[in-house]
Parts: C-alpha cells; structure tokens; sequence
C-alpha cells in the first residue's frame, strides 16, 4: 500500500515577479492498494502529470508525505529508497520520444534486464528467459521486433515496447501519463486491454492518468477515480459511481457535460452542467477553487474552502467544523481505504449529467 498525505507542489516563475509562484498541487491525498487500478482525470494544467511524476520519483513533492505500507520513505537509506522506486515504473505519453532511435529494441530492452539482474542477484539465464516472456505479455513477437529500430514499428508496438521496458524491472506499480493519447484511436483499445490483463494477471496497480473519461471507466473492475481541479482532488470514489451514476461536484459533472455525442444518441434526463468562466489561475481566495465558475456557487461557498469528505449514503457530505471560517484541515485524508465517494463541495448535488444510452430507442 503507497499513500499519499497532504502532497503540495510549487514551482517559482522564472522572469515573473519576486517570489511569483505556481501551486501544482494543494494538498492532495491519494492511497494506492496493492494490485488496484486508479484513474487521476482534469482538464490540462490541473496537476496530474505533476502528482504523476511525484508518485514515480521523479519529481520530489514541496511538502507532504509518502507512505510505504505506513512507514515514511524519506526515513529510509538511499539503497532501500532506491529499490522502492525502481517498483514504480512511468509509462510516458510519447511513445514516438520515448525509445532511443539509434538503438534497435533488443538493445534496448537488453540494457534494462541486464542492469536489473546485476542489482537483484539474477542471473544470465534470467535475462535470456525474461525477455520473450515479456515480450510475450505485451503481445509481441520477438523474432520481428528485437532487431528493428523504434522507427520501424508502429505506434502502438512502441507503446508496448515502452510499458515491455518498464515490466522488465518487475515493478508493482505501473503510472500511465496519458498512454494512449498519441496512439491511433483504433489501437487505443489494446493498450487499455494490456494494462487491465497486467493488473489483473500480475497484480500490478495501475495509476491512469488521464483526461478521456472513457478510458478512465475502461481501466479496470472495481476501480477508483480521483478528479483534479487546479492541484486539488475535488471527487474521488469508484469509478462507476463518479462517471457513470453519481457524479457530486459540479466540476466532474462540467467535465462529462462536454463530452461530444452522435445526433440521436441524446439523454432527455441528462442535465449540462457548463462552468460560468475561464480558469483564472491566479485567484487563490479562501473559498472553493471552483466557485468563480461555478454555476451553483453560493456566498459560503465563495467564504470557505471544503475539505475531502466521504459522501453517506444519502449523498450528504461530512458536515464541516461550524466554529472555524476555513476547514482546520482541508486536505484531511478521512475515511481512508473505505473505497467510499467523497467530494470537496458544500452543497454535493447528484446530477445524471452522463448521456449513456444502451441503445438507440433509450432502453
């Protein structure tokens, strides 16, 4: 179990004012159960890619916590810190940049298994039987990949290659940055079948990042999403029950009001949630992030920021502290492992924004 505790992220602005920063994260809690499959999805800038490569190591966080199995990684030498990152393996969203173009792919993959097994105490046997087999589960061919050059292969086969590189050091958790967003649309749909059949065959978690919600619900059974605004998890909870069923806060439901849809493929019941302005990133008032644009927002809403509540199961939010002007602790991790649906809103409404029809008579 990896856990993340009150994860901040900011960058000073180069040429920008004295002091001039930008929050990429505020505080953001996420667990990650071993063999489980989460899906961090937002518009562009929001933070995910940061919370992406803070969860990999390759970024460290301005303040926060991460938890291994409820110990502190900082707390560690730099030799088991060092192994426990070498478990959690990026698969970047540029299949096209990720692999050397000089290098032929048996080069490369080679590098990798070769350096591995020195450090784990393998042997070369290992090597020899390790790179087929992950071949293998990435549904490749061997014999045709290994002697071409990235340049040779296909957009698809060179995501494959990517996600066969990062299985090559067998980590337990794999981060996708946006896999499958430069991948043609018709290979999509295997990519998203290889990572589900790694988690579910392996038993490897799965970190989805993400902005298609499509593949969001499509990750895997029994899968979580976390919703990013402006650095800040606003709805997280079962897949099913944030894009599909019960969508709370008004920014998730702005998110699915967007989606494109075929002429006759219309819900009547389905409500457009539209936010009321453009994201204007330097306003960081007291209130809720999303109450200059949102459509809903009263004046308490504009006065306090809500924390990450767990949602009952009359869809109520946790109340919050009535003697304090802003929530004491607004990114309290509360009810973690519950799997329950939470959201960072003062008035949580359910509403069926997802326009899914089971067929065209609406059935």
């Amino acid at each position: 179990m990896i856990r993340l505790v009150g994860i901040e992220k900011t960058y000073r602005v180069r040429g920008g004012k004295r002091g001039e920063s930008v929050h990429a994260l505020r505080g953001v809690d996420l667990d990650i159960p071993d063999g489980s499959a989460i899906s961090i999805i937002g518009e562009s800038g929001c933070g995910k890619s940061t919370l992406g490569r803070i969860i990999a190591g390759i970024e460290q966080p301005t303040s926060g916590t991460i938890l291994c199995d409820g110990t502190d990684i900082t707390k560690w030498n730099a030799g088991r810190r060092r192994e426990f990152l070498r478990g959690i393996q990026m698969i970047h969203q540029d299949p096209y940049s990720a692999l050397n173009p000089v290098r032929t792919i048996d080069e490369i993959l080679m590098d990798v298994l070769r350096l591995h097994a020195r450090e784990s105490g393998k042997d070369s046997h290992w090597v020899d039987r390790h790179l087929p087999a992950i071949l293998d589960l990435v549904g490749l061919d061997p014999g045709y990949v290994l002697p071409r050059y990235p340049h040779q292969l296909s957009g698809g086969m060179r995501q494959r290659i990517v996600i066969a590189r990062a299985l090559a050091v067998e980590p337990k958790v794999l981060v996708a940055d946006e896999a499958v967003s430069m991948i043609d649309v018709s290979l999509r749909l295997g990519i998203l079948g290889l990572l589900r059949r790694l988690r579910n065959d392996l038993g490897i978690s799965v970190v989805f990042i993400t902005h298609d919600l499509a593949s969001a619900r499509y990750i895997g059974d029994n899968s979580t999403v976390a919703v990013l605004y402006r650095g800040s998890v606003v709805e997280q909870g079962p897949s099913e029950s944030v894009i599909s069923q019960a969508p709370e806060h008004p920014y998730t439901q702005a998110l699915l009001s967007s989606i494109p849809l075929l002429r006759g493929l219309e819900h009547k019941a389905a409500e457009q949630v539209v936010p009321t302005g453009i994201l204007e990133e330097g306003n960081d008032d007291a209130g809720c992030l999303f109450a200059p644009r949102c459509p809903f927002a009263t004046h308490e809403c504009r006065q306090r920021r809500p924390s990450l509540d767990r949602i009952s199961e009359s869809g109520c939010a946790t109340a919050p502290n009535p003697n304090t002007n802003l929530d004491p602790h607004p990114h309290t991790f509360r009810n973690a492992g519950t799997g329950g649906h939470r959201v960072a809103c003062w008035h949580p409404t359910r509403r069926k924004v997802i326009p899914y029809r089971t067929d065209i008579t609406g059935r």
